[in-house]
Parts: structure tokens; sequence; C-alpha cells
């Protein structure tokens, strides 16, 4: 069974994927699971300021706004 991650509701990540700015893989092997292991997931625990664009793989997409 799938667990989101608790952040999915607030994440600009689902947001760019119901626009259609970002591919489903995004929420799907990392906001739809129990994956605590990525880099927007380890930044947003420890209150580290991080961008809107900032991929799960800690990859910045300036085509996203």
């Amino acid at each position: 069974m799938k667990k989101k991650c608790k952040w999915y509701t607030i994440c600009p990540i689902k947001r760019f994927t119901k626009d259609g700015k970002l591919e489903n893989y995004w929420v799907n092997n990392y906001s739809l699971i129990t994956n605590n292991n990525y880099i927007r997931y380890k930044l947003e625990e420890s209150g580290e300021s991080h961008p809107d664009n900032l991929l799960p793989d800690g990859t910045i997409r300036d085509d996203l706004k």
C-alpha cells in the first residue's frame, strides 16, 4: 500500500504535475510512496529554505514557475 509523503498536499511538485508542467514520474516515485530519503523531503524536515522548482533528486528546473 502506498502512503503519501506528509508534505504532498502543499508540495509544489504536486501542483507542477497537476498543471502538466512536470512528468507524473516525480509524484509516482517520490511523493506517493513512503520514501523519506530524497532531497526535498530532507530540506523540508530540517526547515531549510529551498526553491519550489527543486525536484526531489536535487535537480533545479528553471522552466518551472
